[in-house]
């Protein structure tokens, strides 16, 4: 059942955890996590598109991530890519732009290649925005933001005046939309550094069910949750 459009939220945040545990769970290796997991990506994606939402931001790859054995890094790089490149005809078909967030300039120039021919072919897609927050963290990317502010304010040779509105402008995306809903999977209850800046109002999600089994009834279910909620953002609502 498809929920009522009044109900969708615009911006939609997800923290995929729970690849590794899903194949260790099945016996496999834990690779094969990853990439169950890409599959699952493009699930979620191509529904959240049909329902409307307006931005869709997948947590892929933290900034903490690079901590992980350095084969597994080379392989999620290698996956990067390889979605990149596949999913470009799925992009097109349902009208999907993209784009992505964070640190990318350390991320390897074959990397960076496949983000800007795969962005710049959706460029003119009319419809979802989906964004991959690569080698990101939020704490990270208020820094950045509040140096880049700091870079101006000193070639202007004077602090000016400065409203959220006005720093939102430095973040990685400054049009992007505050974010309405963040589902976790996994299990665990923390957001892990992701979107600190652009989630401080957002409804909050949580469930077992590892990222590759994430699927559209579980997406559904979070979304009936969150028309159920009573959004007030510090004021007293309605009831």
């Amino acid at each position: 059942m498809k929920p009522a459009p009044s109900t969708i939220p615009r911006h939609i945040a997800i923290i995929m955890d729970g690849n590794g545990r899903w194949a260790q769970q099945k016996g496999l290796p834990r690779h094969k996590g990853h990439e169950a997991g890409a599959r699952t990506v493009r699930l979620i994606t191509e529904e959240c598109a049909r329902l409307g939402v307006e931005r869709l931001t997948l947590y892929a790859f933290s900034a903490e991530n690079w901590k992980r054995p350095q084969r597994e890094i080379d392989f999620l790089m290698k996956l990067l890519r390889r979605y990149l490149a596949g999913e470009r005809p799925t992009l097109m078909k349902n009208g999907i732009r993209f784009s992505a967030i964070g640190r990318l300039h350390e991320l390897s120039p074959e990397v960076i290649a496949e983000l800007e021919k795969t962005r710049a072919l959706t460029r003119e897609n009319p419809k979802m925005l989906l964004v991959l927050a690569l080698n990101y963290g939020g704490r990270g990317e208020i820094l950045d933001a509040a140096r880049a502010f700091a870079g101006d304010a000193l070639r202007r040779g004077k602090v000016p005046t400065l409203t959220e509105d006005e720093f939102a402008g430095y973040l990685y995306d400054p049009a992007g939309k505050n974010v309405d809903l963040l589902i976790r999977t996994g299990g665990d209850h923390r957001i892990s550094n992701f979107l600190l800046w652009e989630a401080s109002y957002a409804e909050l999600w949580f469930t077992k069910a590892f990222w590759p089994d994430f699927g559209i009834e579980e997406l559904h279910r979070a979304l009936a949750d969150f028309a159920g909620r009573d959004r007030r953002f510090g004021g007293l609502g309605e009831r």
